[in-house]
């Protein structure tokens, strides 16, 4: 695949990096590992699943470190049959020269921080991705086929939902919302913390008391992005800009998230992003009853004959 400029430079084959360090603050326990499937397939295998179908060949996973032989056991075996599969770890003391962990933080670093520490690892275009949504198959073609077809070290995508397929019959939900200009290219992402389902549709509020209605087709951000292999040299060149500008703010919490980064490089004019929109309902555990919702989704979907049941074939 990939006829455009970047495959007659030899571009290196796209690879998948999955955000599987964080733990589910309102959720509580390891959610990334927590069976949805008939067979005990966890969210996390259905991404590696339709991302091998688009094209994909290897994936990064990003963990804390004392979490990896839980991976490897839930993980391992069943898509490393498929697929190559490294592990890199997210460390608080990861850090840049010259600066150390602040006094009473215990919070990771953040999106952008769990992308670098996959640096090493990664050599070629790549696909970033939280481990515990469920994208679809249709976004893991999107982001392949943008990957394969590189018009420059700048060229970003995003993979957008529209609202409606994205929200929470248990609970309200924070979502990343797109404004684009007439060629589909972004030119801002905002950050809605608070977006609840309503009789009257989507409703999102900054102060629990004053609601205002967001359209069913909202374009937003479920943190998926396809990325040019420059944009690891980006993301280690922002975070110590990040860390100078946040720390004395809040020590203790500051997060270094990839739309930020992003940001910062399509405010310099080194990066433009076009946003690729699906129309596959997207599925998350972000409260506990939400679970079920997605254990339901999935059984429909293989008695519809878009998943195999097992996933994987047996060794």
């Amino acid at each position: 695949p990939g006829t455009g400029k970047g495959a007659e430079q030899g571009m290196k084959k796209p690879v998948l990096v999955i955000m599987a360090a964080g733990m589910g603050s309102r959720y509580g326990g390891l959610k990334q590992i927590d069976p949805v499937g008939r067979n005990g397939e966890i969210i996390l295998d259905y991404s590696l699943f339709d991302a091998k179908r688009a094209g994909f060949e290897k994936a990064i996973i990003v963990i804390k470190r004392e979490n990896e032989a839980l991976f490897r056991e839930v993980i391992g075996d069943r898509a490393s049959r498929q697929m190559e599969i490294q592990y890199a770890y997210q460390e608080m003391d990861d850090l840049p020269e010259g600066f150390s962990i602040p006094e009473g933080r215990k919070k990771p670093w953040g999106t952008g921080h769990a992308v670098l520490a996959a640096r090493k690892l990664v050599d070629a275009p790549f696909c970033a991705i939280n481990a515990d949504d469920f994208y679809g198959a249709e976004a893991f073609r999107l982001a392949y086929d943008h990957l394969t077809h590189l018009k420059d070290e700048g060229d970003v995508a995003m993979v957008g939902y529209l609202l409606k397929n994205t929200l929470s019959e248990n609970g309200y939900v924070s979502r990343g919302v797109c404004e684009m200009d007439e060629t589909g290219r972004l030119t801002a992402l905002t950050e809605r913390t608070h977006i609840i389902t309503s009789a009257d549709g989507p409703l999102m509020t900054e102060d629990l008391h004053t609601y205002t209605r967001l359209e069913p087709d909202t374009v937003v951000s479920m943190n998926m992005w396809a990325f040019p292999h420059s944009m690891m040299a980006a993301l280690e060149k922002g975070f110590p800009v990040f860390l100078r500008e946040q720390l004395s703010k809040n020590p203790e919490k500051a997060e270094y998230y990839l739309p930020m980064a992003v940001d910062a490089e399509m405010q310099a004019g080194r990066a433009g992003v076009s946003v690729k929109t699906t129309h596959d309902k997207w599925y998350g555990v972000t409260n506990p009853e939400d679970k079920q919702d997605v254990v339901d989704a999935v059984a429909r979907m293989a008695e519809a004959g878009l998943y195999p049941a097992p996933l994987w074939p047996e060794a």
